[in-house]
Parts: structure tokens; sequence; C-alpha cells
């Protein structure tokens, strides 16, 4: 991106949460706290002041299926920035004393994402809804699971998954890519391949309603359906169906639940996506009283949808406003950076925006009603519900709104 002065470059390991076995749930995360702490040649405070003293942004990230380690900065200070990444990525040294301060960082951020409701009942709707699938485990882990990793297991772990096959580096911006590629065969090239193989098959969907009573001011809800995965073929129709439904202000729940009703402050859909499964959902924050109202509704939408799909109007704005989104995301280095490892870890490829435009704009109103048609079946959903309804439960009557169609 010759235009720009900065330049983004990641790690990424297609490695996450999806692979640890359920006593192990965490360590994945944990590793990338860890890796952080210190090295052979840095201690951990040498490697904030050395990032800091270009101005750039050192950090990472740990999801289901990936976990990405990346800085931003000047161009001019990238290849300083590779070799910090390597050495962190390659030559930690995982300190007990370390290990032991970390741990009670992990469980400061497991506290805080249980105090935040509206981030914490995503936790619990994959908990419930893929039970028994490492999937549903949650990428922090838990309080015992954190407690009881230790250094022997980061370090085996770390040396059957961080292999050269599940390892790609990616980079965007004001980038020299010979010089890069130089730099990375010279820093990287030694990393072993041939790690533990992985037999991974998709969950299936546990049909539930969960009331998760916790004394909050509102009720915060999710709702879920099967969904797709990344890369199947109607994930088109997926991203248009769930922009008209729940992607903006115009979007079908915002303007019936909280511009004509006023119950919401917050009403959104969401698609869930992995290598081979996925779902479809639903989140909002409302007042007790007002819980069977907002579902109602809500699944009143989809129920519509599935049988007469989108008006012309609201398919073609969908579509505008997904290329838009798009577009306006390239225009920075650390998105551009993002964008290329996905494609990378889910098709092999990287895939031009202008196929991308296309394949958005080939999307018919027949393929949105097969699609919400075979997602939003009652007998194939779930709720859970966090918050206090003084006494009262939800069952399953509430999904009679998708029965009557």
């Amino acid at each position: 991106m010759p235009q720009m002065v900065s330049a983004t470059i990641g790690i990424w390991v297609e490695n996450g949460s999806r692979y640890e076995e359920t006593q192990e749930n965490g360590v994945s995360h944990f590793i990338e706290h860890l890796l952080f702490k210190g090295t052979k040649r840095r201690t951990a405070a040498q490697i904030a002041e050395e990032i800091d003293a270009v101005g750039g942004v050192l950090n990472a990230f740990t999801g289901k299926e990936y976990t990405c380690y990346y800085a931003k900065v000047l161009g001019e200070d990238v290849r300083m920035t590779t070799e910090l990444l390597a050495d962190l990525f390659l030559e930690s040294v995982f300190a007990p004393e370390e290990i032991d301060r970390e741990r009670q960082v992990v469980l400061q951020e497991i506290s805080q994402a249980e105090d935040t409701p509206d981030d914490f009942i995503h936790d619990l709707f994959n908990i419930h809804f893929w039970q028994g699938h490492p999937l549903a485990l949650p990428i922090f882990g838990s309080v015992d699971t954190v407690n009881a990793i230790n250094r022997n297991l980061m370090v085996s772990f770390m040396g059957d998954r961080y292999r050269a096959e599940r390892i790609l580096i990616a980079a965007a911006g004001a980038v020299d890519h010979e010089r890069l590629v130089a730099d990375c065969e010279r820093l990287f090239g030694t990393i072993p391949g041939d790690g533990r193989s992985t037999e991974i098959k998709p969950p299936r969907e546990q049909v539930m309603v969960i009331n998760h009573r916790k004394k909050l001011e509102q009720a915060h809800l999710c709702i879920g359906g099967p969904g797709l995965s990344q890369v199947a073929p109607l994930r088109y129709a997926a991203y248009l169906l769930n922009t008209a439904l729940g992607g903006g202000m115009s979007s079908r729940l915002f303007q019936e639940v909280r511009e004509k009703r006023g119950r919401v402050y917050s009403i959104y859909s969401f698609l869930s996506a992995f290598l081979d499964c996925g779902y479809f959902g639903i989140y909002a924050g409302t007042s007790p009283e007002w819980v069977d109202e907002v579902i109602e509704v809500s699944l009143t939408e989809l129920a519509k949808v599935a049988r007469q799909g989108l008006r012309n109007e609201e398919l073609a704005r969908a579509k505008s406003q997904l290329k838009g989104n798009m577009l306006l995301g390239m225009e920075s280095t650390d998105s551009r950076m993002n964008r290329l490892a996905r494609n990378e870890i889910y098709f092999r490829r990287d895939i031009p925006l202008e196929e991308i435009a296309r394949e958005i704009e080939a999307v018919t109103n027949e393929q949105v009603i097969e699609l919400a048609s075979s997602c939003f079946k009652p007998e194939r959903m779930g709720l859970v519900m966090l918050g206090d309804l003084k006494g009262r439960e939800l069952g399953p009557e509430v999904f009679e709104p998708l029965a009557r169609g």
C-alpha cells in the first residue's frame, strides 16, 4: 500500500481453543500472554520499551481457530519489528515467576468478561448450543483450568501446535515484500513441521432454553440457530441476510424493536462461522418486563424472512451497505493484514475485492429464502437469557412465533 506510512505485520498460528482438550482449556490464550513476558534476549520491559520507542503498537489475540501476534509501526521500522516478533515468538522463556504473575492477570480477564454481560452471554450461548464440543469451550478457559495450567503443559502444547505448516506471516502497508520475505526466511526458517495432527468434526446443535440468573438491571438475550461455515457456497447470502436483519440502524431488528417500540438500546444480529460449521445469532439487552415482546418481535422478523425473503429495495440497500463497509475496512493496514491472513487460513488464496463485490451482487432473494428457511427452524434453535426475571423462567414456547411462520 504505497500511499501508507504505516505497516502491520502479524504472525498467525492455526491454533485456538478448538484444538484444546477440556482439561487444558485456556492454554492457547495463556501462551499468547506469556510470549510478551520475556525472551532469552529481552525482558518484558525491554519488549515494551522497544516498541514504544518507535511509536508502534504490539499486541495479540486468540480465537477459536487461530492466534495472532502483530505489530503496527512506521514502514521504516518493519525490519526491527519483524526481528522483535521473531524473538518473542521463538525465544520466549516461560519463566515460572512470570507464569504465576500472568495467571492472575488471566483470571482477572475472566472476571472482567463475566462482569460484562453483553459479552459474557455469547460465551454462555456457545457453551450450551454446542455442548460437549471443543468449539463450546471459552477462549479464556475457566478459573479451574487456568489454575491447573503449568509450564510443562504450555511448552508441550506449543511444541505440538506451533509448527511450520500451521504458521503464516501476513503484512500490509509500507512493506518491501522481497526484503520481508528474506528476513522471514532468515528468522523463521528453522521452525519444525510435522506437528500433532488434529482430526476435527463439526458440532451438533443443542435445542435449549437456558435461564442464567444474575442480578442485573437488564435481561440480556442471545438467540441462535445453525448457520454456515466460513467457506459455504451460500456465505454471501448469509452476509446479506445478517446485514438486512441486524447489521445497522436501517436493519429490521433495529427499526422494529428499538425505533418503533423503544424496547432496547442495543440489538443486532451476527454470524459466528468456523472451518466446518457456524451459527446465526441475535443479541438484545432489554428490561425484564419487555423480554417476551422483544423475543416475539425478533422471531417474527426471522419468520418473515424465511417465508418471503427481503424486499427488492432492502436487498439492494444491504448489498450497497456490505460493499461500502468492506471498502472502508480496507483503508487501514491492520485490517488489510487481517484479511490477507484469514483468506489464507480459510481459502488458501487471496480473494480479490472485485470477486467479493461480484458475488455479493449475484445473490438472489431465492437464496436468502433458502438460507433463512433452513436456519430459522424452532426445532433447531437455542436461547440463553442472562439476568433476573423475578422468579419467572423462559421455556420452549418462546419459539412459537417461528412455528407460526
